[in-house]
């Protein structure tokens, strides 16, 4: 059977999408025209038909709707064996994942089941012209190097694709799609993972991909007791706290928040650059921001070069002055 159709699946939680499956639609859409095929979004949760109708807004011809308790929140053996039934089931030539930490999970147990490829934490996507593949391009060698990924002889050809790489399409509430009703159910005894208890203040404090207002700080701030200015800066703005590679490196700050090639692609409405330079890798994972406000004491820093906003001094000095002022007017 001929495998058609490009596939973006709508990763939800308690019944919201995360914004990267819509993001998702936006290249999918493009990509789907190009190939003269159809775009399908696949939603999976409890309770989330209008996450379905949100998706035909954003450009989806077709949405598969598979509902059940199981899918409430992210569990990987109903994830699984939902989304394998389907793909046995409509033969889709190409799907799409987000590269969270859930569809960083999906992806590959899928990929495995149906002894397919799967090309990870993906920053471009487009089809050659000549042989209609999709060409996955992602950072390697720690994001000195991009590598163009094809699956040739194996399908569906998937790809898990950072968050805020691509912004979402207009929405459209009168767009036509349809809506079709998946009737999907895993045995429980299949369920070997069972949720115990979920922490949300940890995840909500650094969920970077969904933020809107990010603050982050790099090597100027010297040492790790001096994160603390940029944590006061995103208490004030009711911002997330992000940081650079060498500030992780450093041992400053966890992963979690680090921001780049190597870390997590963000597009805030409001990116705050403290204390840094600027490196090619760095500005690739946070060039999706709407405004971009740089503090730093070098005028030749490359963050200036993409800064709408660019404050030339020392951080040490402007970061309190500046959550001084936020403070007097918000009173």
């Amino acid at each position: 059977m001929e495998y058609k159709n490009l596939w973006v699946f709508i990763e939800t939680d308690e019944g919201k999408a995360k914004n990267v499956g819509y993001e998702l639609l936006n290249p999918g859409r493009a990509l789907a025209d190009k190939l003269g095929e159809q775009l399908v979004a696949v939603v999976m949760g409890q309770n989330v038909r209008p996450v379905a109708e949100q998706a035909i807004a954003y450009g989806a011809d077709t949405v598969l709707l598979v509902e059940g308790e199981e899918y409430n929140t992210y569990n990987t053996d109903a994830a699984t064996y939902a989304m394998c039934s389907l793909i046995q089931k409509y033969k889709p030539s190409i799907v799409f994942y987000g590269a969270t930490n859930n569809g960083r999970d999906l992806g590959p147990r899928v990929a495995c089941k149906l002894e397919t490829g799967l090309t990870a934490d993906c920053t471009g996507l487009d089809i050659d012209e000549e042989t209609g593949l999709l060409m996955s391009t992602r950072p390697t060698f720690g994001g000195n190097l991009m590598a163009t990924i094809a699956c040739p002889d194996h399908r569906p050809q998937m790809s898990t694709v950072r968050p805020g790489v691509f912004k979402k399409p207009v929405s459209d509430p009168a767009r036509q799609g349809t809506l079709v009703e998946e009737d999907i159910h895993i045995s429980p005894a299949d369920i070997r993972v069972k949720l115990v208890e979920r922490v949300k203040e940890v995840a909500e404090a650094i969920n970077l991909e969904e933020a809107e207002i990010i603050v982050s700080g790099g090597r100027g701030l010297k040492e790790a007791k001096n994160f603390q200015l940029v944590r006061d800066l995103a208490e004030v703005l009711g911002a997330t706290v992000g940081a650079s590679r060498a500030a992780v490196d450093a041992g400053w700050i966890p992963h979690a928040h680090q921001v780049g090639q190597t870390g997590k692609t963000v597009a805030p409405k409001i990116y705050i650059a403290v204390g840094i330079s600027g490196a090619i890798q760095h500005l690739a994972g946070m060039s999706g921001s709407d405004t971009v406000v740089a503090i730093n004491k070098d005028p030749e820093a490359p963050i200036f070069g993409v800064a709408d906003y660019g404050i030339v001094g020392d951080l040490f000095e402007v970061v309190p002055a500046l959550i001084q002022e936020i403070k007097a007017y918000k009173e």
